[in-house]
């Protein structure tokens, strides 16, 4: 890759390019490594090969990237594994796993470069056994030298440079981009740091880093075929950033320049200023520390450190707290002991056992279950007594289990026999196919015991359509701005939903309103919302079908909307790729039209490429689409009365601050977003011609009472008077009017509120600024009123209060002719 950078750009290192060459002809290539140590281990004892798992965690909040081969493995050796899932059945794999180590323990971050073995992305290659074999039976460890250490700071450039595009390269095809917090942040500064020794290590133009992303995808992609696949969104993501990280550079510079110049003998750098430039604008540490060497400041990184720490410290008591409420999760002991003594794990088809009634109304099945153990601090119980906060773990359930992206039902249970006692369900968590009802016991339960559960239908329904919506507005997008649009998370709740996606830029109101429309004609079908298990091979081959890169159980849960799932499995079906077809475990409507009406009526960029919308539906949605079309009349009606003029100073600040209210009112208000977007681009127009009208008629009235001021006062040195205005803008107008029509005359203006409070507005000829200052004379005079003012040496303004206005003008006059 070094060879290939020095190729590129042409240098004259061409000789040590081609000594690298010879010795890497020597080499096998990285493919070839790769594909040697999985066949070995395939032909060795039956390994079954994997793919490699996304960089990106799927449902793993510990971890901002995938940094090791056993992460995807992770529900194995804690248990939490899908019992009906693929993974269960692994005994002996062998996989290629994208690892990127840039955070946490593993922050190496600045280290890469030095020598040759620190990475941000490597392959880890691994053959994993679950409960079949052990170390003595794998691969012996291998020992060898490596070749003299590099010293040389352009090498150190080449594989920064060789590092940090693979690993930006393979985390974007994985759907990470470069942001403000997590995974993202570091991302963001993997690519900085890349920017950095391209452009002023290198030498290299701008663009020169996503130059190289096809060589990448040239490389990994026989692995990893998402590399080719997405290589043009690659290297406009790494563009875009690299454009906004170029202007932030110079504005660093600046910044680091303006500090020096405000203390020019200074040895050490400002701590939080440099913390503002790494925090704020994203320049790495060593950066700022490498362009303060150059100029010979120093730089407290003990100071740094601390300050870094203190904000860990900060985002790990934030994670805690956010932490408590995921409530009573079964740990990785509890599972072994459950399965040990064979404890079935839940049955939760109730969950899915309703119907519609002919009047429309949903029916929820009847569920009677057993307890089967009880789960309090750690440790499984047959009994727990009352006034206790305890897991419930049932033979059977209709409560959903949050899961993804929807949030748990409410509810409760009673028993059998003690109808007049309610256990309600605070929480419905799942773990390694185990459902745990959390409740607080308001009387003894114990195992054995039979119970009737009743979930919060209204909440249950609510969930239920907006569900169904999400599915709506993900095929919606995809219709409207194309196949590269994919979900990037969700989360469903009964009063709203919220959906991340990629998108190449902000939508537009045409698009958000084209997406509107899709659903609202699949709503108006009334479409029926199909279900059915199927195998997960047999699901695989359903045209438009979306599959992540998670882990499914199998068999899994297909939901179609207005195609029986039987029909997307007919051979060289195309039905799947003109609706919504997706995997979900999720709780469904029956049919679409119980929907309503979808909205939405917020969308805003979370990182370059993934925007975030929030939808309402029902009859919030219809409240939200009319109060939309209310205040675009208001709107409407404000632009028709600026078309028709203003005839005073007064109206025309009226009507700018009815546009201002206007403007906070569109701003906060659920509505739909398209017509937001418009309302605010045309409320904007409107506060500019209003802002305009009012200068004009500023400028007007000020010009006719300063020729009325110049006639009093014709041919004086010394103007001091009061004016009648209640603009502060228009008096400040007549005093440079009054100057510029009598350049030789020094001017203050005061003008009285009905309130009490004075303006004060003053000009000094040019003539006179060496002996009298305008600041100083409005400050003198200001002063004399209890008020504060503020200006240069030739002009200024300012206010105060006072009851006689006379005795201010002779103060006033008295202190200038003291000067003048």
């Amino acid at each position: 890759m070094a060879a290939l950078l020095a190729g590129r750009l042409g240098w004259r290192r061409l000789r040590r390019a081609r000594a690298f060459l010879r010795c890497a002809a020597r080499r096998p290539l990285s493919t070839q490594v790769r594909e040697t140590f999985l066949r070995f281990f395939e032909g060795r004892g039956g390994h079954l090969r994997l793919p490699s798992s996304s960089v990106r965690p799927r449902g793993d909040p510990s971890l901002l990237f995938v940094n090791a081969g056993m992460n995807q493995f992770k529900p194995i050796f804690l248990g939490t594994v899908d019992p009906r899932s693929e993974m269960a059945q692994y005994r002996r794999v062998v996989n290629s796993q994208k690892c990127v180590r840039a955070g946490g323990k593993h922050n190496d971050l600045e280290d890469v470069g030095r020598d040759v073995y620190h990475h941000t992305f490597f392959e880890m290659l691994g053959n994993w056994s679950f409960g079949d074999y052990f170390k003595s039976s794998g691969a012996p460890p291998y020992q060898g030298l490596l070749g003299n250490a590099d010293t040389g700071h352009m090498d150190m450039a080449y594989r920064v440079v060789a590092d940090h595009v693979r690993t930006l390269a393979v985390c974007i095809a994985d759907g990470a981009y470069p942001g403000m917090s997590g995974a993202e942040l570091v991302l963001r500064r993997i690519l900085r740091r890349a920017v950095r020794f391209a452009s002023e290590v290198l030498q290299a133009p701008p663009g020169f880093l996503a130059s190289l992303v096809p060589t990448v995808a040239e490389i990994l992609g026989p692995a990893y075929p998402e590399l080719k696949q997405n290589t043009d969104r690659i290297v406009n993501i790494i563009n875009e950033n690299e454009a906004d990280f170029l202007a932030s550079l110079q504005r660093g510079c600046r910044i680091i320049d303006h500090t020096l110049q405000q203390a020019p003998h200074a040895q050490e750098f400002p701590v939080d200023v440099a913390w503002s430039l790494h925090r704020n604008l994203g320049f790495p540490l060593d950066l700022i520390n490498l362009m303060l060497k150059e100029k010979d400041i120093g730089l407290n990184l003990t100071a740094l450190d601390q300050l870094a720490e203190e904000e860990a410290q900060k985002k790990g008591e934030n994670q805690q707290r956010e932490g408590l409420g995921r409530g009573l999760q079964l740990d990785v002991h509890s599972l072994a002991e459950l399965q040990r003594r064979a404890i079935p794990t839940t049955d939760e088809s109730p969950k899915y056992a309703y119907t519609l009634g002919v009047d429309g109304r949903y029916v929820f099945g009847p569920c009677q279950a057993t307890i089967l153990m009880l789960y309090k601090d750690q440790l499984l119980l047959s009994e727990v007594p009352e006034g206790q906060r305890c897991g419930v773990v049932l033979d059977q359930t209709s409560f959903y289990a949050e899961e993804g992206g929807q949030c748990y039902d409410q509810g409760y249970f009673i028993r059998i026999g003690q109808q007049d006692i309610m256990f309600p369900v605070e929480m419905v968590q799942k773990c390694g196919g185990y459902v745990v009802h959390e409740v607080v016991t308001p009387a003894p339960l114990q195992v054995g015991d039979q119970v009737q559960l009743f979930i919060d239908e209204a909440q249950r329904l609510a969930c239920m359509v907006r569900h169904t919506a999400t599915h709506l507005l993900s095929f919606a997008l995809r219709r409207v701005l194309g196949k590269g649009t994919e979900q990037r998370g969700s989360h469903v709740a009964a009063t709203r939903l919220r959906f991340d996606c990629s998108v190449r830029a902000p939508l537009t109101p045409q698009q958000l309103r084209e997406v509107e429309c899709v659903i609202q004609e699949v709503i108006g079908k009334d479409e029926d919302v199909h279900t059915a298990e199927v195998s997960l091979r047999l699901a695989s081959i359903i045209q438009g079908l979306r599959m992540v890169d998670e882990v499914y159980p199998d068999p899994v849960r297909v939901v179609s909307v207005g195609v029986p799932v039987s029909s997307l499995l007919e051979p060289d079906s195309a039905a799947g790729t003109l609706t919504s077809v997706e995997l979900c475990c999720g709780t469904h409507l029956l049919r679409t039209g119980a929907i309503q009406d979808l909205l939405i009526i917020s969308e805003r960029q979370l990182v370059k490429g993934v925007t975030r919308l929030i939808a309402i539906t029902g009859e919030e949605a219809k409240q939200a689409r009319e109060t939309g079309q209310s205040l675009a009349a208001e709107v409407e009606s404000i632009s028709v009365r600026l078309k028709m003029g203003n005839s005073s100073l007064s109206d025309a600040h009226r009507l700018s601050k009815e546009v201002g209210v206007l403007s906070d009112v569109v701003d906060g208000t659920p509505m739909p977003q398209w017509l937001r977007k418009e309302l605010q681009d045309t409320l904007k127009f409107l506060q500019r011609s209003a802002n305009t009208a009012i200068r004009k008629l500023e400028t007007s009235q000020a010009a006719r009472m300063a020729q009325n001021l110049l006639e009093k006062h014709s041919k004086k040195t010394l103007v001091v008077d009061t004016v009648s205005t209640d603009s502060a803008s228009v008096l400040m107008k007549m005093v440079n009017q009054l100057c510029e029509k009598s350049p030789g005359t020094s001017v203050m203006l005061l003008s009285q509120q009905d309130s009490g409070k004075v303006f004060c507005a003053c000009q000094v000829a040019k003539t006179s600024t060496e002996t009298l200052s305008a600041a100083d004379w409005a400050l003198a005079v200001c002063a004399e009123m209890g008020g504060n003012a503020g200006g240069s040496s030739v002009v200024a303004k300012g206010t105060g209060s006072a009851a006689d206005l006379d005795k201010v003008l002779t103060a006033a006059s008295t202190f200038a002719r003291t000067k003048l």
